[in-house]
C-alpha cells in the first residue's frame, strides 16, 4: 500500500500458495516502510514505474505492466526475473485518491511458458512453408530467436543438401555438417560462418548427440572440458556469455538430417526439463519440414540431371552452315526448358527453343520428348507451321497419357508446353518461323537497331485449342543477331533492364561474351529456370555452291553429268568423290526429266558434306523401290540412297526439291 505521495505504508508478502494468507508488516520492524516504490522495485526502470504510479493518482485509473529483470544485472546463470505489477487507486470515489494499492507477482514460469507457446506458434506458422531448405532452416532460428533461445544454430548433414538420402543413425564422428542458418545477437562472432563445412569435435555435445540421437541440456561454463577441443566454440561462446545449451539431432524415421542447437546468454534463464521437452517438439517439427525440402530438392537435383543429359551438350557443337549459336541454361525449379540448332538440307539451320512449364522428373522427361519428337520432324524437311501442328498432335498423346494415371496417384497437372521453331536459308537470307504459346523473338541489326519479330502466335502445344499455326518469314541482313529465349515471357524487356542495343554492342564481339552479357542485363529473380539461344546469321560464301538451269529434256542428264564434273574438279575432290557424285546427279536429275515438271535446276553445295539439289515443279514425290531382277526401271533412288549418307525430299511453294549428300574424304 503507497500514500499519495507513493511511499510504501503496508505491505505484504506471499508465497503463492492458495492457502497462505502471507506476512503483512506496517510497523517499524518492515526495513520497506517510508521508502518510495520505484526505488525498492523488483524490476523494470524506476522512472516508468514512477510516472505509472503517479498516472494511476492522477487518473484515478487501473494500470498493469510486465516488468523484466535486468538481464546485465542478473546472476551469471542467469537469475533474471519477470514481474507482473497491477496498481489500483485508493480512497473515495467521490475525492481524490488517498494511495495506491500495487500487486506484484513473480510470473517468470508463467511468461516462460507464454515464450514457448509464441515460439511453437511462430515455428509452425513460418517452418515448412518453403520447399528450399535454406530457407527453412533460416525460418526456424528466426522462429525461436530471441523468444526461446538467445542463439540458435542448424547445421545439416552435407549430403542431404546436396540431393542424396539422408543417411541412417547414428553417423560417424567424421560425417560432415553445413552450417546451414545462424541467429543471435549482434554483438560478438559465431564459431563458425553459415556455409562452412566440417565434422563435430568429438568428444562433445555435438558428436555425442549424432552418435546415440537423444537431445543434451547442460550447463555451459568456460572450463568445459569439452570445449577444450574446440577453440573457436570456445571463443564464441565466451564472447556472447553464452552459459545454457540444448542440443536436439534432427532426426526423421531412423535417418539423421543434421543437428539444432539453442543456446541462451547473458541474463536470460539457464534451461530446464521442461524446456528441453519443448525443444524437441520443435526439433520434430523442423525435422518433418527440413525432409520434405531435402526430398523436394532430391527430386529437383534428379529432374535437372535428366534435363542435362537430355539437352544438347552446347550449340557450338553442331556444324551449322552460315549461323553461329551459342546459348545459356539457367537451372532452375523449372526443369523443362530446352533448346536445339539442328542443321537441315541445304544449309540450312532450324533454331528450336521451348518450355514444359513445371518442375520434377516427369517434366524433364516430357521435355526430352519434345525435343526428340522436333529433331524426328525436323528431318523431313517441314515447314515451321506444319512441324508445329505435328509436335501438337504428339503432346496432346502425351497429356492424354499423362491424365490416364492408375488409381491411387495424385491429380497430374495439366500439361503445358511451348515452342518456337525458325528455320534459315543463307542463301535467301530469309528466316521463317512459327511459335507455340511461346515469347517471340528479338533481331537485332548489324547496325544496332532492335526488332520485335513479331511471329504469330499459335495456342500451346497441348492444348485443345485446335487454331492453325501462322508463319512469319523475314530477310536477315548477314551479321544480324537472333535472341531467342524460353522460361520467362518478357524476360528481355523488364522493367530496370538496358536495351538490346545497348547490352549487344558493340556486336563484333564473340558470340559467348554478347550472351554472357545478356544473361547479366537479366533481373536476378528471373533466372529461375531459362534458356538464351543467340544465333549470328550470315550468307554462303558463292565459292561454294553451284547452280545451274536444265531444259528438262533427255539431255539434262548427261549435260547435268558433265557441269558436276567441271565443278568438282574445280574444288580439287578426288576422282571417287567425282564418280560417286556424277552418279548421283545422273539419278536424281533422270528422275526429274521423267516424272517432274519444268523449269528444273541444279545445285551443288561443299560444306562439310558434298550436296546436290535438283529442283521442279511437280508436286509428287518420289518413292524408294525394290526393284525384281527382271525389272528395267526403279533403282534410281535405291542407288542414290546406298551412295548418299543421307537424302530427302522437301516442298516448297514452287513444287519441290530432291536432295542427296555424299560425305567428303577427311
Amino acid at each position: 500500500m503507497l500514500d499519495d505521495t507513493l511511499r510504501i505504508v503496508r505491505t505484504t508478502v506471499s508465497g503463492g500458495g492458495t492457502d497462505d494468507a502471507g506476512a503483512e508488516a506496517d510497523g517499524d520492524g518492515d526495513p520497506l516502510l517510508g521508502l518510495r516504490f520505484a526505488d525498492v522495485r523488483p524490476a523494470g526502470d524506476a522512472q516508468e514505474v514512477e510516472g505509472l504510479l503517479s498516472e494511476v493518482l492522477r487518473r484515478r485509473v487501473h494500470l498493469h505492466r510486465v516488468l523484466r529483470g535486468d538481464r546485465a544485472a542478473a546472476a551469471p546463470q542467469g537469475a533474471a526475473r519477470t514481474y507482473a505489477m497491477s496498481c489500483h487507486p485508493l480512497g473515495d470515489r467521490t475525492g481524490p485518491p488517498t494511495g495506491v494499492a500495487v500487486i506484484v507477482a513473480d510470473v517468470t514460469e508463467r511468461e516462460s511458458a507464454r515464450a514457448r507457446a509464441r515460439s511453437l506458434d511462430a515455428v509452425r506458422e513460418r517452418v515448412g512453408q518453403s520447399l528450399d531448405l535454406a530457407t527453412t532452416c533460416e525460418d526456424l532460428v528466426q522462429a525461436v530467436v530471441p523468444g526461446f533461445a538467445d542463439i540458435a544454430v542448424v547445421e545439416i548433414v552435407d549430403e542431404v543438401l546436396r540431393g542424396a538420402e539422408a543417411p541412417t543413425g547414428p553417423l560417424g564422428r567424421d560425417t560432415p555438417l553445413r552450417r546451414t542458418a545462424f541467429a543471435g545477437p549482434d554483438e560478438g562472432g559465431p564459431a563458425h560462418p553459415v556455409g562452412d563445412v566440417r565434422g563435430m569435435p568429438h568428444p562433445s555435445p555435438f558428436s555425442l548427440a549424432l552418435s546415440d540421437l537423444r537431445p543434451r541440456l547442460l550447463d555451459v561454463r568456460p572450463d568445459s572440458a569439452w570445449l577444450a577441443g574446440d577453440p573457436a566454440r570456445a571463443r564464441s561462446v565466451a564472447e556472447y556469455g553464452s552459459h545454457s545449451l540444448i542440443v536436439l539431432p534432427l532426426t526423421l524415421r531412423g535417418t539423421v538430417l543434421g543437428l539444432l542447437s539453442l543456446y541462451r546468454s547473458g541474463g536470460s534463464p539457464a534451461y530446464r526439463e521442461e524446456d528441453l521437452g519443448f525443444a524437441t517438439t520443435l526439433a520434430a517439427h523442423t525435422a518433418v519440414s527440413i525432409d520434405n525440402a531435402s526430398r523436394y530438392q532430391r527430386e529437383h537435383t534428379i529432374a535437372s540431371t535428366v534435363q542435362r543429359r537430355l539437352l544438347p551438350p552446347d550449340a557450338e557443337s553442331r556444324a551449322l552452315v552460315s549461323v553461329e549459336a551459342v546459348h545459356a541454361y539457367l537451372p532452375g525449379r523449372n526443369s523443362g526448358c530446352w533448346f536445339d540448332t539442328i542443321p537441315l538440307s541445304g544449309a540450312r539451320t532450324a533454331l528450336v527453343t521451348g518450355e514444359v512449364k513445371g518442375h520434377g522428373i516427369q517434366t524433364a522427361a516430357v521435355m526430352g520428348q519434345l525435343r526428340t519428337a522436333v529433331q524426328t520432324l525436323a528431318a523431313l524437311d517441314l515447314e515451321p507451321d506444319e512441324l508445329l501442328a505435328r509436335l501438337n498432335d504428339t503432346a496432346r498423346v502425351l497429356a492424354r497419357e499423362r491424365t490416364s494415371r492408375p488409381a491411387g496417384d495424385r491429380v497430374p497437372e495439366r500439361l503445358e508446353a511451348a515452342c518456337l521453331y525458325a528455320v534459315y536459308d543463307p542463301f535467301t537470307r530469309r528466316c521463317t518461323m512459327a511459335r507455340a504459346g511461346h515469347p517471340v523473338p528479338v533481331v537485332v541489326s548489324p547496325g544496332g537497331d532492335t526488332g520485335t519479330l513479331n511471329v504469330p502466335e499459335g495456342p500451346p502445344l497441348a492444348s485443345p485449342d485446335l487454331a492453325p499455326f501462322g508463319t512469319l518469314s523475314t530477310v536477315l541482313e548477314p551479321g544480324s543477331i537472333l535472341v531467342l529465349y524460353s522460361g520467362s515471357r518478357g524476360l528481355l524487356d523488364k522493367p530496370g533492364t538496358r536495351p538490346l542495343s545497348e547490352v549487344l554492342n558493340p556486336q563484333d564481339r564473340p558470340l559467348r561474351a554478347l550472351c554472357d552479357a545478356l544473361v547479366y542485363n537479366f533481373p536476378a529473380p528471373e533466372l529461375d529456370g531459362a534458356v538464351v539461344l543467340l544465333a549470328r546469321t550470315g550468307s554462303f560464301a558463292s565459292e561454294h555452291q553451284a547452280t545451274w538451269e536444265l531444259a528438262h529434256d533427255l539431255r539434262d542428264p548427261a549435260a547435268a553429268r558433265a557441269l558436276a564434273r567441271g565443278q568438282l574438279a574445280a574444288w580439287g575432290l578426288p576422282d571417287d568423290t567425282v564418280h560417286t557424285m556424277e552418279l548421283v546427279v545422273s539419278e536424281l536429275v533422270t528422275n526429274a526429266v521423267r516424272y517432274g515438271t519444268a523449269p528444273v535446276s541444279l545445285r551443288l553445295i561443299r560444306t562439310a558434306s558434298l550436296t546436290c539439289e535438283v529442283n521442279d515443279t511437280s508436286p509428287s514425290a518420289p518413292h524408294l523401290r525394290h526393284a525384281q531382277t527382271v525389272d528395267e526401271g526403279g533403282r534410281g533412288l535405291f542407288i542414290v540412297s546406298q551412295l548418299a549418307s543421307a537424302w530427302g525430299t522437301r516442298y516448297t511453294k514452287q513444287g519441290k526439291t530432291i536432295w542427296a549428300e555424299v560425305p567428303l574424304p577427311v
